[in-house]
């Protein structure tokens, strides 16, 4: 307690948490995600032909 919380020479004044490192670690992978879409698009629309000609 010998500094004050809101000293205006202080390095961090406003108390923010330190910034995370970027890097790989943690980071989405939007290629995989795409590609899960990518299936989940196709799938949808292969129940929509198949229920299609199943039902007519």
């Amino acid at each position: 307690m010998d500094q004050p919380r809101n000293d205006p020479g202080s390095r961090n004044p406003m108390d923010h948490p330190p910034e995370q490192e970027s890097g790989a670690d943690g980071s989405p992978k939007f290629g995989r995600l795409l590609a899960v879409l990518i299936c989940a698009v196709l799938l949808i629309v292969v129940i929509t032909f198949a229920s299609e000609a199943y039902f007519s």
